[in-house]
């Protein structure tokens, strides 16, 4: 595990999002990160650490008006391998706790169980939202397409750990890989995880997946990799779609039928707009106490 440092002034984007690391080394075989727009000019798995993180986030916070919700994850997930060592992540809550902000991260990692306790106290005193990618139902494909990261059985662990610790949760139902897991029994079981651990929304933009330069070809050097276990997998890619930016299962509408009907009949946030204003939306403590006057 190789690592690097690089020297940043910020931390926090215009929109409070921040992101630690560049780099990940979970191997997901469809990440949009390895994308050629993301610049990041290292070898992908050298994760590039920004120097002084922790330093220069609490200045930005210091320097802000009033507390937000801070994002974390877009990006670069905040629990890779090398976060067991390094706990930048960790030492970044522990700031944003003690500056009375908010956090809505993103992961797919079971690591998030270490930092359990700032995340509570983080809620407790404002919001704190946890967003798990859920993909693949059936554990064998899971290990094959996210290959060194937590299984879908691990997450959804996860995610009743903070339905029991009373922190909100929200799934990204996403990416949905044509001819590999657009199955309606592969959506249902997944479904059946939120629904049993009472996550607040899910985030699905459509079932389908997006190639572009720099992450197309990632993902077609593992089809030929896993050709045994994927056959004329990569065929069906290279002729269906083409060098197109999106790649839409020809199941998404019966998918999105199912997805919408079970959100509706238990009471799960599935429409974009509504989920997204309830992860950023900041709720200091007096607010949320007046939730149950």
């Amino acid at each position: 595990m190789t690592h690097h440092y690089g020297n940043y002034k910020t931390i926090l984007s215009p929109k409070n999002g921040m992101n630690l690391y560049r780099g990940c080394t979970h191997n997901c075989i469809y990440c949009d990160s390895r994308s050629v727009c993301y610049q990041i000019n290292h070898d992908f798995e050298d994760i590039e650490v920004k120097q002084d993180a922790v330093k220069i986030l609490e200045n930005q916070l210091m320097r802000k008006r009033s507390p937000c919700m801070i994002g974390t994850g877009a990006m670069c997930d905040p629990y890779i391998h090398l976060e067991e060592e390094l706990q930048v992540t960790r030492r970044s809550l522990e700031v944003i706790e003690k500056h009375g902000f908010g956090v809505a991260i993103q992961t797919k990692s079971a690591r998030i169980l270490r930092d359990l306790d700032i995340l509570k106290a983080i809620n407790k005193k404002t919001k704190c939202v946890v967003q798990i990618t859920l993909t693949t139902f059936d554990e064998n494909l899971c290990k094959l397409i996210e290959p060194d990261v937590s299984t879908t059985a691990e997450r959804f662990a996860v995610l009743e750990a903070m339905r029991d610790a009373g922190i909100p949760t929200v799934v990204w139902l996403t990416p949905i890989l044509p001819f590999i897991n657009d199955t309606e029994e592969n959506l249902r079981g997944l479904l059946n995880y939120c629904v049993r651990a009472e996550v607040r929304g899910i985030i699905n933009f459509s079932f389908g997946t997006t190639m572009r330069e720099g992450s197309r070809d990632y993902f077609y050097r593992k089809l030929d990799e896993y050709s045994l276990k994927l056959p004329g997998i990569k065929q069906k890619y290279i002729s269906e779609f083409g060098n197109s930016y999106e790649c839409l299962s020809p199941n998404n509408p019966q998918l999105k039928r199912i997805f919408e009907s079970e959100c509706k009949a238990h009471g799960i946030m599935y429409k974009m707009n509504d989920v997204f204003s309830f992860i950023y939306k900041f709720e200091p403590e007096a607010e949320q106490m007046n939730l149950f006057d």
